[in-house]
């Protein structure tokens, strides 16, 4: 189960943030066939994840050897702007197979709905999108270095890799900046290394470096780029902070840069995040810091899984123009709250609102989330 929690934390128009995969392009399909599917998915998801999750427990918990696994997470997120509701189905299954001790091949797609009542009309209509999140092959060279092949999420700060999936995300919009560095695709298509190394005492470093070659594969695209990730993390406070850099080898041949920075503090159930980013199109940052109320002066036992969430950003545009960062200077702040019935299946609803030149804006979010974990096979003891 460790290659199931790793690399499911990894991995993302600004018109509409509440959409999860806007600044991807969208990939249409029939409305109605795909629309029953993945609303009677996420509903099977969100009903079975707790029994087979007992069921998973319930295996021998003895070592054994690596075997594959599979999990999908699902939800149904309901979004209203200016009065107009947004219904989004999504499921998003990830599978992870093992080959021996060092070689493992892992996989995550994303299938999606966004339907709104049309203009005088009735009913929700509205597009399917599709996407192949990463399909790659990684060699475990050793305990500092790991050789990934084949299409894996851009490792530019902090938020595409470990933040987006729908299930781990406190907020169900996206950072403004999200864009920046990871690209309408948030993917590459080529090789990476990564890896981290205790550099002292009480500091580790981590490290990703990538080369994305162009791809023009239907769900399947991505830029041609060179970049990289590097962080410092301190166990003891249980701090990590880093920079990232990319470099576009196709069309501006622009540069990006990045600073992210997150902290758990042990003695309370607090998590703090931030990220930076520069661009030629426009930059900014967003901080948000997530609270579980278990430490509650008063009621907390009631109030031991709810989960308050606020995050503030800033957008500045910059001198070029893209279609997936917003096209003014923009301000926004959003604040939620999240029930967790168990780790895995939550409830959560979030307020928001948007300044820009272009028109501001509320947002509301309302939705359901559920995450299931399943091995495919018993390994043997060792």
């Amino acid at each position: 189960m460790l290659f199931a929690y790793v690399n499911s934390a990894k991995r993302a128009r600004p018109a509409r943030p509440q959409c999860r995969d806007h600044h991807r392009r969208a990939h249409t399909a029939a409305l109605p066939a795909w629309t029953k599917l993945t609303v009677f998915a996420s509903c099977v998801v969100l009903f079975i994840a707790p029994a087979l999750r007992a069921q998973s427990q319930a295996q021998d918990s003895a070592t054994a050897s690596p075997i594959p696994v599979f999990t999908i997470s699902s939800g149904f997120i309901t979004t209203f702007e200016g009065g107009t509701p947004h219904l989004g189905p999504l499921i998003s299954p990830l599978l992870l197979v093992p080959i021996g001790q060092n070689w493992l091949i892992e996989t995550r797609g994303t299938i999606e709905a966004d339907l709104s009542p049309p203009p005088g009309g009735s009913g929700f209509k509205g597009v399917v999108e599709k996407n192949v999140d990463y399909l790659q092959l990684d060699y475990i060279a050793n305990r500092y270095v790991t050789v990934s092949a084949g299409r894996y999420l851009v490792p530019f700060g902090i938020y595409n890799e470990r933040l987006y999936p729908i299930w781990i995300r406190n907020l169900q919009t996206d950072p403004l900046i999200l864009p920046i560095g990871a690209s309408e695709y948030g993917a590459g298509t080529g090789a990476m290394l990564r890896g981290g190394f205790d550099a002292a005492p009480g500091l580790e470093v981590n490290y990703a470096a990538y080369f994305s070659a162009h791809s023009g594969v239907s769900h399947m695209e991505s830029d041609r780029s060179v970049g990289g990730r590097a962080g410092i993390f301190l166990p003891g406070p249980r701090l990590e902070f880093g920079g990232s850099f990319q470099h576009l080898l196709q069309e501006s041949r622009t540069n990006a840069f990045g600073l992210h920075f997150e902290w758990q503090p042990s003695p309370i159930p607090l998590d703090i995040r931030a990220e930076y980013a520069r661009s030629h199109d426009g930059g900014g940052y967003w901080i948000e810091s997530a609270y579980r109320l278990s430490q509650a002066p008063k009621w907390r036992n009631r109030l031991r899984n709810v989960q308050a969430v606020a995050r503030m950003q800033q957008f500045f545009a910059g001198l070029g123009e893209s279609d997936v960062l917003p096209g003014a200077d923009t301000n926004a702040f959003e604040f939620g709250l999240n029930y967790y019935f168990r780790d895995d299946i939550r409830f959560v609803s979030s307020y928001g609102r948007q300044f820009s030149a272009q028109g501001n804006g509320n947002i509301w979010t309302l939705g359901l989330t559920a995450r299931l974990a399943l091995p495919l096979g018993h390994g043997g003891s060792k």
